[in-house]
């Protein structure tokens, strides 16, 4: 979880992002998850601040999302864990905030496990405990210029995560070597060595712990000096395994990258990178070359990512949620009464393309219960120049499954618009083999000089004119999911009216739409 260089900058920010808000007539208690921009088939919180996702762990049934919360202003202030909990990773329950920040600090970003075999010992019966582990940031320690104000703590829960105690033995990973940005540590089960393991953000790379009972923690290693994206600061690590399409068994380490200036995120700003090689319980060896970086998202808005844990054996699946915005501007959205939502759950899988392995993020199965009865075919289509899809229903809330061939040097994609003549434009251009995402002209873009600053572009991992599409539309964001999970935007935009026109588009030659289909989705509060 990012925060501020100085913390007197930060001041500023929140001063006079909250003095943006005055003039809004939404308040909070008022809310009813209809305003304007609010997603209704995505994660937000009921009303203020969110960002990270973070403590996800399956247990007994229930997908628990904690995440980054304020709960007195719609700005980045004293960080709370909300608390929120589904049984189909879709439709959520909100809960009462799980974790307050306390004497030894704010509760940053972290993770939760179920201790199987209550190795920490504060399980009852027999039933497991539900730990949380999770970073302490001292705003004090901050202000007096000290680099040690933040720790690690862990806190359990015996009634399925909605009570908690915090360790009276915390913190039990001090800062002892004064690192200015230390935290967001991410805990799993490692089988074969048989102990607990740590990854933690330390600054530009990753340091990784052992433990037997995770509250003793042993220095094991670090990762990451030299390797892919050295914007400062990384955060937000995640380490699980994963099996290739031929079976074979690679880990893979996700980190995100909170700078808000670097251009080394794909298109700007906040971006999260990962690298794929081997672990064994105590070092992590990437196998790619140093200088390498892969994005998961080539979009702006997803950022912070990790996955869950404690998912059960039958189901076996990866899967992934990230903080729909980006710190270039999250403060300054047009928002209100709530402020950013979470892209959709996916599961990650590794894919060989033409360019190599890579981390595929698919959209989880369970969004297809989200269809209402309300649906449109189209086949066999050729598209020269611009065609509007009278779907018979708005296109503000849409799933769309598209297989395409477009020609050599075409420009195609998908176009939203509304009465204003605000556009949003989603697509492939293969004659630089780039797909994007131009948000410039869909509306509210002068909150922030990075929002709207240029179009964004992600490469393609194959090298066909063949694609297959997967598009989920929400209000106010776009998730392209192509190339079977490989190459995926998400962007977020603020029509100044909810797009109520959806055409296809082919510029410079033909595209011939095999098969598209598309679906209205429901709200899901």
């Amino acid at each position: 979880m990012i925060k501020p260089i100085k913390i007197l900058i930060l001041g500023l920010i929140l001063i006079l992002a909250a003095c943006k808000t005055t003039n809004d007539t939404t308040e909070p208690e008022t809310m009813a998850y209809s305003e304007q921009h609010r997603p209704q088939f995505h994660f937000t919180p009921p009303q203020q601040w969110m960002n990270d996702p973070n403590g996800m762990v399956y247990y007994d049934g229930e997908y628990h999302l904690f995440y980054q919360h304020y709960p007195d202003n719609n700005v980045w202030g004293p960080m709370h864990w909300g608390h929120a909990v589904s049984k189909d990773l879709v439709t959520w329950e909100q809960l009462p905030i799980a974790l307050y920040p306390d004497s030894l600090g704010l509760i940053f970003s972290g993770s939760a496990v179920i201790d199987w075999n209550n190795t920490s010992g504060f399980g009852k019966g027999d039933k497991p405990p539900m730990v949380a582990i999770y970073t302490y940031h001292l705003m004090e320690g901050e202000k007096n210029g000290r680099h040690d104000f933040q720790t690690q703590g862990i806190a359990y829960s015996n009634d399925n995560g909605r009570t908690w105690t915090k360790y009276e033995g915390n913190p039990v990973i001090p800062n002892t070597d004064d690192i200015h940005d230390f935290r967001d540590p991410k805990v799993f089960w490692h089988t074969e060595s048989e102990q607990w393991v740590m990854i933690l953000a330390a600054n530009d790379k990753v340091m990784l712990y052992n433990s037997k009972d995770l509250k003793a923690w042993t220095f094991a290693s670090e990762f990451g000096v030299g390797h892919g994206s050295q914007a400062r600061p990384w955060e937000c690590p995640d380490l699980f395994e994963l099996k290739t399409e031929d079976g074979d068994s690679k880990w893979v380490m996700i980190v995100s990258i909170g700078n808000r200036i670097a251009e080394q995120a794909p298109n700007g700003g906040s971006g999260t990178q990962y690298f794929i090689g081997d672990f064994d319980g105590t070092t992590f060896t990437n196998e790619e070359e140093e200088s390498v970086t892969r994005w998961i998202d080539y979009g702006r808005d997803d950022y912070a990512g990790v996955t869950w844990s404690d998912m059960p054996s039958d189901d076996g699946r990866r899967i992934f949620i990230g903080w729909m915005s980006n710190w270039q501007y999250a403060l300054l959205v047009p928002t209100y009464a709530w402020r950013s939502a979470m892209t959709l759950p996916r599961t990650l899988e590794l894919k060989d393309t033409d360019a190599g392995l890579r981390l595929a993020s698919i959209p989880v199965k369970e969004t297809a219960q989200l269809r209402t009865d309300n649906s449109f075919e189209l086949a066999d289509e050729t598209i020269t120049d611009s065609k509007k899809i009278d779907l018979g229903f708005s296109p503000k809330m849409l799933e769309v499954v598209l297989e395409a061939e477009i020609g050599d040097g075409a420009n195609f994609g998908i176009e939203l618009s509304n009465s204003k003549g605000e556009v949003y434009r989603v697509g492939l251009n293969t004659a630089d083999n780039q797909y994007y995402s131009d948000r410039t002209k869909a509306g509210k873009i002068d909150f922030s000089e990075h929002f709207a600053a240029k179009v964004h572009t992600a490469p393609s991992n194959y090298n066909t004119n063949t694609v297959k599409w997967h598009l989920f539309f929400d209000v106010a964001s776009c998730e392209l999911f192509a190339e079977d999970g490989t190459t995926v935007i998400t962007d977020i935009y603020f029509p100044n009216e909810d797009f109520d026109t959806i055409s296809f588009y082919s510029e410079s030659g033909s595209t011939e739409v095999k098969k598209a289909s598309f679906y209205e989705m429901k709200r899901i509060w």
